[in-house]
């Protein structure tokens, strides 16, 4: 009998769909039946989000929610009108963006509960919501609420060691602390918090479903090593904070059975069960393969992020990266780095340059760029902590349209290099993905500067993909999560480091730190 099971990725541009299908009882025989993604900005315009984000004040980044469940709905449309088997589909995982929060009144197990299959969802969910607007994860508006929070809990350290990263303006927590502050009433009317990988199961299951330790982890909340909400910082964040969250649960777990609504109106099976949904990044760890130690993952993408599976916990003495928790059940090292594709374009667009004439400037100029470093803070950055932007160029200048190519991508590289030393383990190789990784220029760079192979993974929709081998999962528990990606790790190309250029970096390294620090201790 032919098996399927079914991934979600609610990011934050898009939805995406990817239904896996498994000859037989052969889960090495799977392989990607359909892939569908809509993206909101075209599909729903009325919306009225540049990006998936709603226009508003600086620093504040926000979407309505409404979005997400209309975007649930229109892809589960187009697997329908695909043909796709949606009726043998035994298991649905979920992925979503991290740190989005949606706010849930008193109405939402009632609603939820007693959908009506003769109607859109999306319309029988307003009025759901004690809070319009959903905070996401490219919000910085909370720094005060993040010191408030950091004060309460005894400093950057205590923080990081008790919830697995310092306090950062995106994370939940505090962008819950700030809703409490401004809208008190709205705060006091919420019955349920939940994010955005726990909401769209919520949405599937009818009924309120928990949060899994790898989005936990990125709220300032969890105790990252005892996978529990923390009282601490749940005091320090809002008062009755604890009735609100909704509970941790496992990532490996069932939460509960799709509800009548979607068998009624999409052709699902009764049987087909629900899991807790996870953050993209812990998805995309299991899409990618990471599941054992020896590789770490660089996306290439609006931010750049470099993760890699952990099996201890242990956490970044700068609090500068981050510890999650892992659908296997150990844990996953991950670093953040806001000015990834806006830095790139940035300089791309300076100098009026196609990406064929970028990628002709890094193939033609020498590795270490005669130690012209550029320190690219466009925007402002979370790793190191820079608060305004504002790019520093240091032995060329910006109409170096050469040097200015080459010292983007060297300090992108190089930074990743530094700030992740503290993960503990030099990996073997670096699987690449998102939407730069398709340029082999940039990923030469990369394996110089990391000086291990790069494996460009041909997967793109990563999280999907691990979203849906977490379905396979948890009705094959006998099979391991190695197991069940190794069919999907299909590499595209393989760059191997240049050994000289290796050694420049080298020293281009110490070059680069000295820069940075001394920036940085200018801020202060």
């Amino acid at each position: 009998m032919t098996r399927y099971y079914l991934g979600l990725d609610s990011s934050t541009q898009s939805i995406t769909a990817l239904l896996l299908e498994q000859a037989e009882e052969n889960p090495a025989s799977t392989r990607i039946l359909i892939e569908k993604s809509l993206n909101f900005d075209a599909a729903y315009p009325e919306f009225g989000t540049r990006n998936g984000v709603l226009p508003g004040a600086p620093g504040e980044a926000h979407t309505p929610p409404q979005l997400w469940v209309r975007g649930l709905e229109g892809v589960l449309e187009a697997l329908k009108k695909e043909g796709a088997p949606l009726g043998k589909v035994e298991a649905i995982g979920v992925s979503g963006q991290q740190h989005g929060s949606v706010y849930l009144n008193a109405t939402a197990v009632s609603k939820l509960a007693a959908l009506d299959s003769s109607k859109g969802l999306t319309e029988q969910l307003e009025g759901l919501y004690s809070r319009k607007t959903s905070p996401i994860w490219m919000d910085a508006s909370t720094s005060k609420e993040c010191a408030e929070i950091t004060n309460t809990l005894g400093g950057d350290s205590a923080v990081c060691e008790m919830t697995g990263s310092r306090c950062f303006e995106r994370f939940t927590g505090p962008q819950i602390r700030k809703f409490h502050k401004t809208e008190p009433e709205n705060y006091a009317a919420t019955a349920h918090i939940c994010l955005v990988s726990s909401f769209i199961p919520s949405l599937l299951a009818g009924k309120i479903v928990g949060i899994d330790p790898g989005d936990g982890a990125g709220m300032n909340l969890m105790d990252v090593a005892k996978r529990a909400w923390n009282p601490k910082a749940l005091e320090a964040t809002a008062p009755n904070l604890a009735s609100k969250l909704v509970p941790i649960q496992e990532s490996d777990s069932i939460s509960g059975k799709i509800s009548a609504y979607f068998v009624a109106r999409f052709g699902f099976s009764p049987s087909c069960v629900i899991l807790p949904g996870t953050g993209d990044n812990p998805a995309s760890l299991v899409g990618l393969g990471l599941v054992s130690g020896g590789a770490i993952g660089i996306s290439l993408g609006t931010s750049d992020t470099l993760f890699s599976y952990m099996s201890n916990v242990h956490t970044d003495p700068d609090g500068a990266s981050h510890v999650f928790g892992s659908p296997t059940g150990a844990y996953m090292a991950i670093s953040v780095y806001k000015n990834g594709s806006l830095a790139r374009e940035k300089v791309r667009n300076r100098h009026n340059l196609s990406w064929e004439d970028f990628s002709g400037i890094l193939k033609r100029t020498q590795a270490g760029n005669q130690n012209r470093v550029l320190l690219p803070y466009f925007d402002t950055e979370i790793i190191p902590r820079i608060g305004k932007p504002g790019a520093q160029r240091y032995g060329f200048s910006e109409t170096d349209a050469e040097a200015d190519v080459r010292a983007v991508i060297e300090a992108q590289m190089t930074s990743m290099s530094l700030h992740s030393a503290w993960m503990g383990e030099k990996p073997r190789r670096i699987q690449a993905t998102g939407g730069a990784s398709n340029n082999r220029e940039i990923l030469q760079v990369m394996a110089d500067v990391f000086g291990v192979p790069v494996l460009r993974q041909e997967t793109s929709n990563s999280a999907a993909l691990g979203a849906a081998i977490r379905a396979q999962h948890v009705l094959l528990k006998e099979n391991s999560f190695e197991d069940l990606s190794r069919p999907h790790l299909k590499t595209t190309f393989t760059l191997t480091p240049n050994l000289e250029a290796h050694r420049v970096y080298g020293e281009f390294a110490a070059t680069y730190k000295r820069h940075e620090q001394s920036y940085v201790a200018s801020l202060v």
